[in-house]
């Protein structure tokens, strides 16, 4: 009875919200469930395990799953998903909740979940599915995740299950995961255009097997390439599934013999993009011709790369992950490959989802700044309350002058804008979190309107 209860209360809070905003509600009615029924997830009628996916990891967990589902659903199958980010276990349920009928009964081809990796083993024990995939585990939210060797223990157990397992063969410690599960696929992504390496001077990792050191010959995402283990034999090597002959500039890659569209053109996409042709073949059974129609199609929800036009001027959104280096990486490798004059603005925000709101820059200090310091930056840009001077440092380590830089204490648009406004250049690159580049949006259009 406990569950009919949640079930109704749930469906009633997205009644509500139908009516009142249907842009939100990805979570509250999950939420609110969960706490009159803590199993509800566990009590649906009709799913099915064997073909239930849930995707967790570091980065990437979203995009694959928007991608996962577009095959899918292009190919005629319905799923029932987390479309909306919505990872833990209140955004399950909310999905559930939404595709059920009033007695608690899904009717679905597929289910395919993107679980944040730290609630994995909480939410396999209620629904246990028989495909997980692990996109990477690396330096992430270090005040609520900690280490990430502290994740790779607590999903361990999960992993070791009856289940069949997706993981990044480029990446050390999803690699390792072989050694525990026989099932296993993987997926990787071939030396491109965009690969780049570190000198010495940047540490590596540990092998998450014997714990010796990890070498990277090079990078094709931050903490992700070809390596191997100085001691136990742990390394990359041929996957399963890989991205071949990526071409940035045509904007396509090959999986399998097979020609792909590249839907965006950004480095670290492209694990993502194998990832997802290696859940629409094994699970699905789609061919790899099929999938590769449906990126054709293919929209990333939320939007990772956008253009915003301002005046004369092209803003450049990068959208990263405020809390680890991987995204980071890329983006600023992205920058560096335009030999342009260009201004960048870099707006490293506190992270407001825990209390006390969080602010940390350690990831900048794990990239490699050195060749966007030497790049055509007009001007740098640095803002946010918190830690837009502890942002700054890193470029002035570098060798960048302090004249180069503007700081702006804050994260008011108009005042983004305006120093945008002032510099000489057309070509402006953006990384800052959603929140001030919509902002950012709504001020442009303001003074656009104002002109007209």
């Amino acid at each position: 009875m406990k569950f009919y209860i949640a079930l109704w209360v749930g469906k009633f809070i997205n009644f509500l919200i139908n009516i009142i905003d249907k842009r939100r509600g990805s979570n509250l009615s999950g939420e609110k469930a969960i706490k009159i029924d803590p199993d509800m997830i566990a009590h649906f009628k009709g799913t099915d395990t064997e073909k239930m996916l849930f995707i967790t990891g570091t980065n990437g967990k979203s995009t694959t799953n928007n991608l996962v589902n577009h095959i899918f659903t292009g190919n005629g199958f319905k799923v029932i998903s987390n479309l909306e980010g919505a990872n833990l276990m209140a955004g399950v349920a909310t999905a559930l909740i939404k595709n059920s009928n009033i007695s608690g009964r899904v009717k679905a081809d597929y289910f395919i979940f993107e679980v944040d990796e730290r609630f994995l083993p909480s939410i396999h024990k209620l629904l246990p599915a028989k495909n997980i995939m692990v996109t990477n585990l690396q330096k992430d939210q270090v005040h609520r995740n900690g280490d990430p060797d502290f994740i790779y223990r607590k999903i361990l157990p999960v992993i070791k299950k009856d289940v069949r397992l997706f993981v990044n063969g480029d990446e050390p410690r999803s690699r390792s995961f072989s050694s525990f599960n026989s099932n296993i696929i993987t997926f990787g992504v071939e030396k491109h255009s965009e690969s780049f390496t570190k000198d010495d001077t940047f540490p590596t990792m540990p092998c998450p097997v014997c714990k010796s050191r990890i070498e990277f010959e090079y990078y094709n995402n931050d903490g992700m390439g070809s390596f191997n283990c100085t001691e136990c034999g742990l390394k990359s090597g041929d996957t399963d599934y890989t991205v071949n002959n990526a071409d940035f500039n045509e904007k396509k890659f090959f999986i399998s013999g097979v020609e792909f569209p590249m839907p965006y053109n950004i480095p670290y996409m492209l694990y993502n993009y194998a990832a997802a042709v290696a859940a629409a073949k094994e699970i699905g059974h789609i061919t790899v011709e099929s999938a590769s129609e449906s990126f054709r199609t293919f929209k990333n929800v939320g939007g990772r790369y956008e253009v915003l036009r301002f005046e004369d001027k092209t803003i450049k959104y990068l959208r990263i992950k405020q809390e680890n280096p991987e995204t980071l990486q890329t983006s600023i490798n992205i920058i560096t490959s335009d030999d342009s004059p260009k201004m960048v603005c870099i707006g490293p925000g506190h992270i407001p989802d825990s209390v006390p709101s969080y602010t940390n820059t350690f990831y900048m200090f794990d990239c490699d700044f050195s060749r966007l310091a030497r790049s055509n930056v007009e001007k740098f840009l640095f803002f946010t309350k918190y830690v837009c001077y502890d942002a700054a440092n890193r470029l002035i380590y570098e060798g960048v002058s302090p004249d180069r830089i503007q700081i702006i204490e804050g994260e008011d648009a108009t005042d983004i804008l305006n120093a945008i406004h002032d510099v000489k250049t057309d070509n402006i690159y953006l990384i800052t979190w959603i929140h001030t580049f919509d902002d950012m949006q709504k001020q442009a259009k303001l003074k656009e309107k104002e002109e007209q």
